[in-house]
């Protein structure tokens, strides 16, 4: 009887797709994988460790498994994922019980793993350099299978002085052209028809390995594939959105008419200090010439309030400036101070009560925002694409391109039709309810 494995991938869609390769390999060699984690011999927990929130849920997950272990319900429990990766000197010795760690650049040898794990009797710990994390190879699709995501470069070379993600998945690197075309190809005669390009910063794809940003060129390449509807990209630093990127977003029908901006603030010098290189003129002027180029443009956004050293003043900055930018979309986090970051120890941290009341102010701001964009949409119509069917509101849900998948919100119908998963529909907004449109599918 095959040996069954349960993975459980926390954290962003980048750690996911390295989480698709584990599983590939892993059914490449006999072993089973199951969708319930806890029904399997073993578990792997893919672990995010990028602010404090992430790392607890990664530890609880992990702690949740191993309990299971000890139950007899569970042989081996194995972490993987940047967690592990970060705080490959600790993990193991507080937490003694688990069966495997295992860092980023020997996900490639997780199978051995669990076999040596099984073999000996004894726990394995195994690190290669973070860079040594491999960008090829194929994987086992773990979303809806009508979307996948598509990693572009890993690592990230930014230095932004919160953040531990160069640190921990080491500098940036760009995949070939070439070989995320042939991916992407192969995700399409797959069944997937929206495609969602990610990297710690798109925009900067290309520069290691062709001298000039890329990503303009990729999306053109990627937009005559077909089988794809819509192609999204996410994670696109403000500095480098460039007047051909925007016209080739504006251009090409597949391209959603979506851009993910993380400004993170608009102080100067609080910028300055995170080692952000966009100033608030710079981020206006942005936006005035997207939503020139593109009417019905969607922004999103995330911020981070309670950064060392934030005023009451220039929080009120930030606030001020969020009204007057309306951003579609925006996700807000209070500073995390993060070991062996510049950050962490810079004078003027700021109380935690102020960080997460600062954070309040700001989604209630958006709050309102939002309130007058939904009540905008009733009466229009919207291409969407159905995600599955809520027997408790007894309507469809799904998306339009106004929002990514497991980032931004739903979109509640009816139709008279039954309706597949990924299907594509036309759906009349006729309602909004607590922050969800609703309509009614064209049939």
């Amino acid at each position: 009887m095959a040996t069954r494995v349960g993975m459980v991938s926390l954290g962003c869609p980048k750690n996911q797709v390295d989480a698709e390769h584990m599983l590939f390999d892993l059914k490449a060699e006999g072993f089973e994988l199951v969708q319930d984690a806890a029904l399997a011999d073993v578990v792997i927990v893919n672990t995010c460790g990028f602010i404090s929130d992430a790392k607890q849920e990664a530890i609880d997950t992990t702690l949740e498994f191993l309990e299971l272990k000890k139950e007899g319900r569970i042989k081996a429990v194995i972490m993987t994922g940047c967690l592990a990766e970060r705080y490959k000197e600790q993990i193991m010795q507080e937490m003694p019980e688990l069966d495997g760690v295992v860092g980023l650049g020997s996900n490639d040898k997780l199978v051995e793993i669990i076999r040596d794990i099984f073999a000996y009797h004894k726990p394995v710990e195994s690190f290669g350099s973070c860079e040594a994390l491999a960008m090829e190879g194929s994987r086992v699709i773990s979303t809806e299978p009508f979307y996948a995501y598509l990693k572009i470069a890993e690592g990230c070379s930014n230095y932004c002085t919160y953040c531990a993600i160069p640190n921990i998945r080491g500098k940036y690197r760009s995949r070939k052209i070439e070989d995320i075309i042939s991916e992407a190809e192969w995700l399409a005669e797959h069944g997937v028809k929206e495609l969602v390009v990610i990297a710690q910063d798109t925009t900067r794809y290309g520069e290691d390995n062709y001298g000039k940003p890329m990503l303009p060129e990729l999306l053109r390449r990627l937009a005559k594939i077909e089988g794809f509807r819509w192609i999204r990209t996410l994670y696109s630093y403000p500095e480098r959105i460039t007047d051909e990127l925007i016209e080739t977003v504006a251009s090409e029908p597949k391209l959603v008419n979506y851009f993910d901006l993380p400004i993170q603030h608009c102080n100067s010098e609080v910028l300055r200090r995170m080692n952000r290189h966009c100033n608030k003129e710079q981020i206006t002027a942005l936006l005035e010439r997207l939503r020139a180029r593109i009417p019905d443009v969607v922004l999103r956004t995330t911020v981070i309030t309670g950064f060392p050293g934030e005023t009451q003043g220039q929080f009120e900055e930030l606030t001020d400036f969020i009204k007057a930018s309306r951003f579609d979309r925006l996700g807000a986090f209070a500073y995390s101070p993060e070991e062996d970051t510049p950050a962490a120890s810079f004078e003027g941290q700021i109380d935690e009560d102020i960080k997460q009341k600062r954070l309040e102010i700001v989604y209630n701001e958006q709050g309102f925002i939002m309130d007058e964009k939904n009540e905008a949409l009733v009466g229009k119509t919207l291409e969407t694409v159905c995600e599955g069917f809520d027997r408790y509101a007894e309507m469809y849900f799904g998306r339009t391109f106004m929002d990514a998948p497991e980032i931004d919100g739903k979109l509640f119908f009816t139709s008279e039709r039954k309706l597949a998963v990924g299907e594509f529909v036309s759906v009349r907004i006729t309602d909004i309810l607590d922050y969800d449109p609703i309509g009614e599918a064209i049939n």
